[in-house]
């Protein structure tokens, strides 16, 4: 199914699947010309263990999009997954709590690609590529975790609730901004960067960057707290959406 939901994205297009290849390299083109040669961004050495040259804002906004895509691609589509295969609902055998993990592995793939376009990135530019970077997978999976237990929730009670998905898209146009994305936590004062963790994006995009392009390994004692609320919420989107499913048929 993951297979089918990628191959018919891109179906009746003219260069199908190199379009997962050409999207992140142009988005990458752009803000590394936009950021780095228009408005010359530079990062202050005390808040980066970047080079500081045009290449590193760049860098480090494209690291954090990667993962806010992840996050946002599942939950915006979330709300309406049951409803867009409502043939499943009159099917009692078949297990719709895969639907979410669906969507999640066609995001997956889409986010693997895009790392594969930094990593050349940094190869072209000179960049090393740290050894750290093989913690990478271990610093996703938490969001995997939480991402998937969220759009459990979501698809749930997108059955329910019609309009969760207006709602959904206003809250991620506002974690977008809210996400050290644009910007590294360490350039926030720390009066407020205690309130930017409390973010779920926070934690793993902060981390990523840094066994990507600190080379720095993961903090342990905080992955290990961000790995029990992901797998809190996996563990309760999952009950939620058992135990609502009785309903779906009602409804829809």
């Amino acid at each position: 199914m993951i297979k089918r939901e990628i191959i018919t994205r891109y179906r009746g297009s003219f260069l199908g699947l190199l379009w997962t290849l050409i999207n992140p390299v142009l988005m990458l083109s752009i803000y590394t010309f936009v950021f780095g040669a228009v408005f010359k961004v530079r990062l202050e050495p005390q808040n980066s263990h970047l080079y500081d040259d045009q290449f590193a804002f760049a860098m480090l906004l494209f690291t954090g999009l990667i993962l806010f895509n992840l996050f946002s691609e599942c939950l915006s589509r979330a709300p309406g997954l049951i409803l867009a295969n409502i043939n499943y609902v009159k099917k009692v055998i078949f297990p719709l709590e895969i639907l979410p993990l669906v969507s999640l592995g066609s995001a997956l793939f889409h986010t693997g690609i895009s790392f594969l376009v930094l990593f050349a990135f940094l190869l072209i530019i000179g960049h090393p590529i740290e050894w750290t970077i093989l913690f990478l997978p271990i610093v996703l999976l938490p969001l995997v975790l939480f991402t998937v237990g969220l759009s459990w929730i979501l698809a749930s009670i997108g059955v329910f609730v019609r309009d969760i998905g207006q709602l959904i898209n206003l809250i991620l146009t506002m974690l977008l901004f809210l996400s050290p994305i644009f910007y590294p936590a360490s350039a926030l004062p720390e009066s407020i960067r205690d309130y930017l963790f409390l973010n779920p994006l926070t934690p793993v995009i902060e981390q990523a960057r840094a066994v990507i392009l600190y080379g720095q390994p993961p903090d342990w004692s905080s992955l290990a707290l961000y790995y029990l609320f992901a797998l809190f919420i996996a563990w309760s989107g999952l009950a939620w959406f058992k135990k609502t499913r009785k309903g779906f048929a009602d409804v829809l």
